[in-house]
């Protein structure tokens, strides 16, 4: 018998706050975290504004020297949502039930490129940091957290681009909901502020080269020219409801559909006609068991790229129709791109969604472009009562992720 799957517990790290509630109160607010990289030196690079995580020290002085600072992230964030859960390996879940969906678009590329730029400037190839590997595979997002949580079920590093998060997520779902696992915890975590990633991207014209703040993400506007790069993670634990009703725990809501394609067009470009990201919400809306008119608020991909927010548009009105009143948005006009680590952030701010009963707004949206003719809730956001949130994460290789987050009604 398939099981029904609820949300316990939430945890992000974003360029606009250290936990959920933070993070969450500035979207709210439409704060945008984006400012001048510091990092590495901007001054050679024709694009300068990334969305940092501020203010940030892992606790662990001595475990942060073997994990890149996307596994950090992943740790800080998960740490969150695991304390939110109160989930114990150990006393209320069996270690053996426990799993981890743990996903990134890179890995350790930080770790990575400072190990390469040490055994060049060396002239020593042999001088590379015994825990190069470790700390740079993919895996090591899920690796570390099962270490840490001691989870002995279900452990997988899922690497899809910018559909990372939501993959892991989806997946997980569906690893509950046929009896696999008790409880997952599932998400995202990206960090990839380095010199020569950030210019293999600038120099894919991909980013903006704004320098205003304010003018820099502006998915959907006539003037996009661009996405901003973000880093951060967010993670959620996911439970069977029965496992989580027998320990009294709180609920947040409910994961009620997933979709997952390829659009097998580019290996950058999306599909122009939507088709791949159409099919993917559509099975996820199938799953659920609803129609289109159901859902009520989407949370876009929307990156801020001229073909992204018109192919996504398009996909949205194939499956919702051309005049669908549906409200879409996208937080990356405030929290810049996160890449891998997207999805799981995004998800967590659906969750957010509904609890609250809040549409985030899409900041930054000026200029209507005439081609885009949704409602994206331009930069105020409102009060709604959401049953059915979707999140749609689309990535490089064209991968294509949809979760539908529900209100908890048992």
């Amino acid at each position: 018998m398939e099981k029904r799957v609820v949300i316990t517990g939430r945890g992000a790290i974003t360029p606009v706050g250290n936990t959920v509630s933070d993070s969450w109160e500035n979207i709210k607010a439409g704060k945008i975290g984006i400012a001048e990289i510091t990092q590495f030196d901007v001054e050679p690079h024709k694009v300068k504004m990334g969305a940092e995580v501020k203010d940030f020290e892992f606790e662990d002085k001595r475990a942060a020297k073997r994990l890149d600072r996307s596994s950090q992230f992943a740790l800080t964030a998960a740490a969150e949502a695991m304390k939110d859960s109160g989930i114990v390996s150990g006393e209320n879940v069996e270690p053996e039930r426990f799993g981890i969906f743990g996903g990134t678009g890179i890995g350790g590329i930080t770790t990575l490129e400072k190990e390469v730029t040490k055994c060049v400037k060396k002239d020593n190839v042999t001088r590379a940091s015994a825990l190069l590997v470790p700390m740079v595979m993919p895996n090591a997002v899920s690796g570390n957290l099962a270490i840490k949580f001691n989870a002995k079920g279900t452990c997988f590093g899922v690497v899809s681009a910018c559909a990372s998060g939501t993959h892991s997520v989806g997946e997980a779902f569906r690893n509950i909901k046929h009896g696999y696992s008790d409880v997952i915890l599932a998400g995202s975590a990206e960090s990839v502020f380095t010199s020569v990633c950030f210019s293999g991207f600038a120099n894919m014209t991909a980013m903006s080269t704004r320098t205003d703040p304010a003018r820099c993400s502006t998915p959907f506007d006539l003037e996009r020219d661009g996405f901003i790069l973000g880093e951060g993670a967010g993670f959620l634990v996911l439970e069977e409801m029965e496992h989580a009703l027998a320990r009294g725990a709180h609920i947040y809501g409910e994961i009620a559909g997933y979709g997952a394609t390829c659009d097998a067009y580019h290996i950058t470009s999306p599909a122009p006609d939507g088709e791949g990201a159409a099919k993917a919400m559509s099975l996820a809306i199938s799953e659920a068991g609803i129609v289109p008119d159901d859902i009520d608020y989407i949370n876009a991909h929307g990156t801020g790229t001229p073909y992204n927010d018109l192919f996504e548009t398009n996909a949205i009105k194939a499956v919702f129709g051309d005049d669908t009143k549906v409200s879409v948005s996208s937080t990356k006009s405030m929290t810049g791109h996160l890449l891998g680590a997207a999805g799981g952030i995004e998800t967590v701010f659906c969750v957010e969604a509904i609890n609250d009963s809040f549409i985030p707004a899409t900041i930054g949206l000026e200029k209507p472009d005439p081609e885009l003719t949704l409602d994206y809730v331009p930069n105020q956001g409102r009060a709604a009562e959401l049953d059915y949130v979707l999140s749609n994460s689309l990535g490089f290789g064209g991968h294509n992720g949809s979760i539908i987050v529900k209100k908890f009604k048992k």
